[in-house]
Formats: C-alpha cells, structure tokens, sequence
C-alpha cells in the first residue's frame, strides 16, 4: 500500500494488563485514506484495547505505531495526532462531563484554538448536521441514551477530525436513533474504523468486516454471495437479516 495513502500504520503491535496474557499479539494492521472498516470479535478480544492504543491512553509492550506517516511514540506525538482522530467511546456518560450540550460539544474546538465565536459556530452548525439543532441549552445529563450518544457524536464530529474510531455507537439504542447514525456515518466524508457486534449495520456502513481473534486482526475480502441473492465484500462473518 502507498505510504502516501496510510493514516495508520500498525506494525507488530502486543500489549498486556499486569497479570494477564496479551490481549493484542503481534497485530499488524494498514489503514487508508477514505477507507471505512468494520471490527468484529468477542467481548474481550481487544477492540477497545485497540483503539485506546491508536490514540496513545495506552502503550503497547512493544511493536510500531504510524499515524499520517509519522512514527508516534512520546504523549507529544500523540497530541499532534489526537487533533485529527476523534475517538467515539462505547459509553456516553465517559464523553460527555460539561453541564450543557453546548459547553461539551464547543470545548473541543475551543481546546483547538477557536475563537468562543468561532467554536459556537462551529457547534451550531455540527449540532444542525446531526438534527439537534436547539439543544444547546440542553442540560447533558438529563438527555435520553439516543440523545447522549448523538451528542457525543457532535463533540467529535465538532472537533472536525480526518478519522473517526467509533465504538459501539448504536449499543443499546432504540432502531430509529440507530437508522439516524446509519444516514450520518454514510453522509461523512471522514475515514473510520467501527466497532460494532451488528454485522446487518456494519454491512451498510463500511467497505469490509474485520475480525479480531488471538490478539490479531484477521483481514478477508472476498465476495460473500448468500442463498437470498446479494453479495457484498465484508468475507465470511456470519450475519442476520431483517425479514
């Protein structure tokens, strides 16, 4: 792959908790510009640990992080490349910490070095993207799940990253609020990797279904044509459809 296209380069990457066997063995993965891929495996198979890893919370035993070209190793390299990735956590309430939606969804652009006009601006018109225009008084708290992880999205999305790393962002919502993620993730033009156990919502919303397994992730492109008569590229991961 050209070294031009890659905003991730993972070589060889292993990481442990203390006491425990390594969650992530020698993972080696390649990440592109305008690439958009699912991430599939069991609870515990390390899809979390991954992203925390991506983003510099947590320092692998050994291996080679790349990002937008650079070899990143010191917290100062990762703040550089924190300001073009935003990271999507599984859980709302661990993003969102101001007491309005407007002071949460402005602080990332403020933290960028916005003006206060310019990071309200850009908070309008990212709330306006995502159908919540009016929240901005909003108290975050008191929002409904849909509404936080919505709002959670805007913090991200405000920040006006070049990738996203999305966890789990239609867990445990209700299927309109998840059908409104699926029309704004295939309205971005922002590369992404998504974590998800939906294999029926990972298929509308990414080019190919990766599988985490052994601390390594397991690639497959192949066509997969089902007996009901449609085929797409996401391999060979198993998935349910809607009658």
């Amino acid at each position: 792959m050209d070294n031009n296209t890659l905003v991730l380069n993972l070589n060889k990457i292993s990481f442990g908790y203390p006491g425990s066997r390594p969650v992530i063995d020698d993972l080696s993965l390649e990440f592109a510009r305008r690439s958009r891929i699912g991430l599939i495996g069991p609870n515990g198979s390390g899809k979390t640990t991954l992203f925390h890893i991506i983003m510099g919370l947590l320092k692998p035993i050994s291996g080679k992080i790349e990002l937008f070209g650079k070899h990143v190793k010191d917290e100062k390299d990762f703040i550089t490349a924190r300001r073009k990735i935003g990271l999507l956590f599984q859980d709302a309430d661990d993003q969102l910490f101001s007491p309005t939606v407007l002071e949460d969804v402005a602080f990332g652009p403020l933290n960028l070095g916005k003006s206060k006009e310019e990071a309200i601006l850009t908070e309008k018109k990212t709330l306006n993207f995502l159908g919540l225009a009016g929240f901005e008084d909003r108290v975050t708290h008191k929002l409904s799940g849909g509404e936080k992880k919505l709002v959670s999205l805007a913090t991200v999305l405000s920040m006006e990253p070049e990738v996203l790393l999305l966890d789990e962002p239609t867990n445990g919502l209700d299927d309109h609020t998840k059908e409104k993620i699926k029309t704004i993730l295939t309205g971005l033009d922002i590369s992404y990797i998504l974590i998800s156990h939906e294999i029926d919502f990972l298929t509308s919303v990414t080019d190919a279904i990766y599988r985490m397994e052994n601390g390594k992730i397991l690639t497959d492109d192949e066509m997969h044509i089902h007996e009901h008569v449609h085929a797409h590229p996401h391999g060979l991961a198993s998935h349910n459809h809607k009658q």
